[in-house]
């Protein structure tokens, strides 16, 4: 056969790949959908948007509308204004206002993203690519500690900060006595972290153990350690699941109010609690509340769209394989 034959050989196999492909496409594509899901899932998306565009149209009225006529007498009689969201920045709880509880909710949660997400990435590879003694076991461990409730370990998680533990006389941790520190972020980030690790390793421990094997033996025949492989191989390999991850405990932390006001300090309160007083104290500035919460879900919004092209890949690879 000579170079020309080959080649158009090849470009016919391709083209008979591509029709075949674009084929099974349509044909699964008919098979997994029809008229009536598609009009259902409209109409539930459009009631499921109502109350937001309400809320979003709210954040623009004055706040004497808002008091006497509902959201939709703007489209009869149009009035608007920008005041909602510069009061709402100025305004919060009884020690922190709602530009500073933004900038809290920003030192929480990015630091309280990346901290599980290294620690997980390294347990990861470790139980999966690491053969060492109970190495099962502590894994169906680690799996297990996602049954606990968040509740339960608050007490004792606050105790352990603030008291510290000792083993027969022993300080084993001394604790983190940080009341009095205005700005203090640490024991959120400690707790967050203690939180989101048990499903951060699941998920990235089901997306590294399915890369192939013979990659990392290509690797370690090259001459690399578990270093190399783990930061020039793995990491980029498995980045839809540390994305997905990341979008999940994001938002995790980002909308959490539990938490952080249980251990963070007065200063360091986050977004949630300045918008859960913004309303006032009878809920007469309700529009302000409005108003604050859309500025409270623009930067979830820029990390979800950010991320979004890794998230179903890193997703499905982190539920369907175990």
């Amino acid at each position: 056969m000579t170079v020309t034959e080959a080649v158009v050989r090849d470009t016919r196999t391709k083209r008979q790949v591509a029709r075949d492909t674009r084929r099974n496409e349509a044909i699964a594509h008919k098979k997994l959908t029809s008229k009536g899901a598609t009009i259902a899932a409209v109409i539930i998306a459009v009631f499921w948007t109502i109350p937001t565009f309400g809320l979003f149209v709210t954040s623009f009225r004055p706040g004497a509308d808002t008091q006497s006529t509902g959201w939709w007498t703007a489209f009869t009689n149009p009035e608007f204004t920008l005041e909602n969201y510069a009061e709402a920045l100025t305004a919060g709880g009884t020690s922190t206002t709602l530009a500073t509880a933004f900038i809290n909710s920003l030192a929480i949660t990015i630091p309280a993203t990346v901290f599980p997400i290294v620690i997980a990435a390294l347990a990861a590879y470790a139980f999966a690519w690491i053969d060492f003694k109970g190495r099962n076991l502590l894994f169906v461990f680690v799996f297990a500690l996602q049954i606990v409730p968040l509740q339960m370990a608050l007490v004792p998680l606050l105790s352990l900060f603030s008291e510290g533990l000792t083993i027969n006389d022993v300080m084993v941790f001394p604790g983190l006595t940080l009341n009095d520190v205005e700005f203090s972020f640490a024991r959120v980030w400690i707790a967050h972290a203690i939180f989101a690790l048990p499903l951060a390793t699941f998920m990235l421990h089901n997306f590294i153990a399915e890369i192939p094997g013979d990659i990392v033996e290509a690797a370690r025949v090259d001459g690399a350690g578990h270093g190399q492989v783990f930061f020039r191989i793995i990491l980029p390999l498995a980045m839809p699941a540390i994305a997905s991850f990341g979008i999940f405990q994001f938002l995790w932390v980002w909308n959490d109010l539990l938490v952080a006001t249980i251990f963070a300090s007065p200063g360091a309160l986050p977004i949630t609690q300045a918008l859960n007083s913004l309303s006032g104290t009878w809920g007469n500035r309700w529009f302000l509340q409005s108003a604050g919460t859309f500025i409270s879900i623009i930067v979830p919004l820029i990390v979800f769209f950010a991320l979004q092209r890794f998230f179903v890949r890193g997703l499905l690879a982190g539920a369907t394989k175990g």
